[in-house]
């Protein structure tokens, strides 16, 4: 993956995204736990479709790469009369925020399109404060699996998808450091999954 397939992709896909059909966003909001006055980061925020999901009284920071995608998004925070949300143009592998900003940061089908996702987590890693939590929600291959066979195939397409089909779980935790993170199927069938990784 890279920068320019990736934005190219996502400019095409912000006419119809749909990945916020996906029960995962309600999911992983809920694992959140969040409690007034949380500051919360999320990665790829695309068109805001998880914004409805968060509590009122919690602050939202979102960041996406694609102009487009974030168009829809500040529509959608007028849409809602929100007045916890700041978006910004932003690349999530070099992160324009202190260290420490957010209590808890969020990675919603991001991974696997980032050109290299163990630089997104390290960055996800210095902008949340110590103890706060990491989540990162994705779909995730397992080897040996009738569907690793299917994504092995569209892995060669990578670049025109726009997201990288072969994204192996162990491999990604093992890369970004992350093996201690809880891990949770999201149905149906599992093949998402959501990690949440307390930051040291």
């Amino acid at each position: 993956m890279d920068h320019s397939s990736v934005l190219k992709s996502y400019q095409f896909y912000s006419k119809f995204y749909i990945f916020g059909l996906n029960p995962g966003r309600s999911v992983a909001v809920k694992q959140m736990e969040l409690k007034d006055g949380h500051r919360v980061l999320e990665i790829g925020i695309g068109t805001g479709m998880s914004l409805s999901h968060y509590p009122e009284d919690v602050e939202i920071t979102g960041i996406d790469l694609t102009p487009e995608m974030l168009e829809q998004a500040h529509q959608r925070v007028d849409n809602l009369g929100l007045n916890n949300v700041q978006l910004h143009l932003m690349d999530a592998q070099k992160l324009d925020f202190p260290d420490h900003s957010f209590d808890k940061s969020i990675a919603m089908f991001v991974a696997s399109v980032m050109p290299d996702p163990v630089a997104m987590i390290k960055e996800m890693k210095r902008v949340t404060r110590h103890g706060g939590h990491i989540y990162i929600l994705n779909h995730f291959s397992q080897k040996g699996s009738f569907m690793s066979l299917i994504e092995k195939g569209l892995s060669p397409f990578a670049h025109q998808l726009g997201f990288e089909p072969l994204f192996y779980l162990d491999e990604f935790l093992d890369k970004t450091g992350m093996k201690e993170a809880q891990d949770i199927p999201i149905q149906p069938f599992g093949y998402w999954r959501l990690l949440c990784f307390k930051n040291k």
